[in-house]
């Protein structure tokens, strides 16, 4: 990936973070964005610690303006893009069906759906007319299957894997790579708020045939493979990355 030009969003924590480091330490330039400037611009300078070109930039994937904004800040800066990471995300709130509103509905699928869609809108923008790039969506294990309250969030990443294959049959066309990867219980401060508590967590966790739960870095992993031309014939896929969570 040395050279590359890679553009993530939902970078600051978590996921998104874990793979801006690893894409830096493999040599390539990257732009990360996210919604809180001071975690922004120390994560950038802690990228260019690492030796590569590094910048944030400010944006909200809910509102185009921004997310159009933030990839011509990247052409401006680097020329083109090659590899774009649609990571930003949110758990919304969980709770059951009756217990969900208008607002609730828009709270999720505003960043979850809206934001993936808007991103690959202006990305795609891009990489139609340079003929090549690759788009990694971040799914969920709850992509492919139903969740007891945490209806919106399982909707909004079904969605997600709708937009990823219809985009990939469009982007076939000029060159261009889409697939999703779809991650099982993850440590991070999502995977703490959805539970909400230790015991529900480790209940969770005890689903998972490998009996733990993954590490940022191991999805950081994936995503590098999947945008990587070690995968130049995969597009339209998810890819499911959960400890055997969905192997039965």
């Amino acid at each position: 990936m040395g050279n590359s030009v890679v553009l993530i969003t939902g970078a600051l924590t978590g996921i998104g973070r874990a793979t801006a480091l690893a894409f830096a330490r493999e040599g390539a330039s990257v732009v990360v964005s996210g919604r809180h400037d001071d975690v922004g611009r120390a994560l950038s300078e802690e990228l260019r610690s690492l030796g590569v070109a590094a910048e944030f930039v400010r944006a909200d994937v809910r509102q185009e303006s921004d997310v159009s904004a933030l990839v011509e800040r990247t052409i401006e800066r680097f020329s083109r893009l090659d590899v774009a990471v649609n990571n930003a995300g949110t758990e919304g709130t969980p709770g059951p069906v009756t217990g969900q509103t208008a607002e609730s509905y828009a709270a999720t699928f505003d960043t979850n759906v809206l934001g993936v869609l808007l991103s690959m809108k202006h990305e795609l923008r891009i990489m139609q007319s340079q003929g090549f790039g690759s788009i990694v969506n971040i799914s969920s294990t709850m992509g492919s299957r139903g969740a007891p309250n945490a209806s919106l969030y399982v909707a909004s990443k079904h969605a997600v894997e709708g937009l990823t294959k219809s985009a990939a049959l469009e982007a076939a066309a000029f060159g261009v790579r889409v697939n999703a990867i779809a991650p099982g219980p993850i440590e991070t401060a999502m995977l703490d708020r959805f539970t909400g508590s230790a015991d529900r967590k480790a209940g969770m966790v005890a689903g998972i045939p490998m009996k733990r739960a993954g590490r940022p870095e191991e999805l950081a992993d994936a995503i590098l493979f999947a945008a990587s031309s070690k995968a130049s014939f995969i597009t339209g896929q998810i890819i499911s990355v959960n400890g055997g969570k969905t192997a039965a």
